[in-house]
């Protein structure tokens, strides 16, 4: 019988153990939920979407980042990247590791770990990883350039207060397809802010600003951070050629 009373004292402790931590996280997670989600909003393609996607491009310069061929960064002092735009390749840096991506013949791609190459059977992992690094590191890189890209949809979108906002949904292409951000800009067209609708965000409709740039020696302008709710997103270490 005493054996059955500590068991069940120790089920009740570890129960309210769990419940501590747990029923916080609940209740502020609900709280999220239901301030911020939102309804993906509909707009309208065609000509008016796409004169404002223009617009957006106009006000970034948008031929000086194409014509930017090399970008290195660090995202959140975590993840280095050595991104040759006009090679299509990126050399991708987290902790003792090295992996070397070749966007045009994935054949090529390499892992290293510290100085030693990892075999081919195994750098796999390594390789697709560091896809999936480059893939979202640089979309807060660059994301208001990729606005054109194929597989894109724009539509225009007329916010709470009357003013044009750019849906744009990315039906294939990177880790995500299927992902959709709505722009909203300043009279200039220069973005100030973004809401995701995203498959690895379990709350739709959460805002990220676009506020704080820089302009590179190549003349393309690039952000330095991002706030998302309470999260900050450091983008350090910005060097184009």
């Amino acid at each position: 019988m005493a054996k059955k009373t500590n068991l069940k004292k120790i089920l009740k402790i570890i129960a309210g153990v769990i419940i501590f931590f747990t029923l916080p996280s609940f209740l502020f997670f609900g709280f999220l939920y239901f301030k911020y989600n939102q309804e993906l909003p509909s707009g309208i393609q065609g000509e008016q979407a796409d004169a404002l996607a223009y617009k957006m491009l106009d006000a970034l310069d948008y031929k000086k980042y194409k014509a930017t061929d090399y970008i290195e960064f660090t995202f959140k002092k975590r993840h280095h990247y050595k991104w040759n735009k006009k090679e299509n390749t990126c050399e991708v840096y987290w902790k003792n590791y090295k992996v070397y991506l070749d966007f045009n013949n994935t054949a090529k791609s390499e892992a290293f770990k510290g100085e030693q190459k990892v075999a081919a059977k195994d750098a796999t992992s390594f390789i697709q990883k560091a896809t999936s690094y480059f893939n979202n590191d640089t979309f807060w890189l660059v994301a208001p350039y990729k606005v054109l890209d194929p597989g894109t949809e724009r539509r225009l979108v007329k916010t709470k207060d009357n003013k044009d906002a750019l849906l744009i949904t990315y039906t294939s292409g990177g880790s995500t397809p299927g992902d959709s951000y709505l722009w909203e800009l300043d009279p200039s067209g220069k973005p100030t802010s973004f809401k995701l609708w995203t498959s690895i965000l379990p709350i739709d409709g959460l805002e990220a600003s676009w506020s704080n740039w820089t302009i590179t020696k190549t003349g393309a302008m690039l952000p330095t951070f991002h706030k998302l709710l309470v999260l900050g997103i450091e983008l350090e270490d910005i060097s184009c050629l």
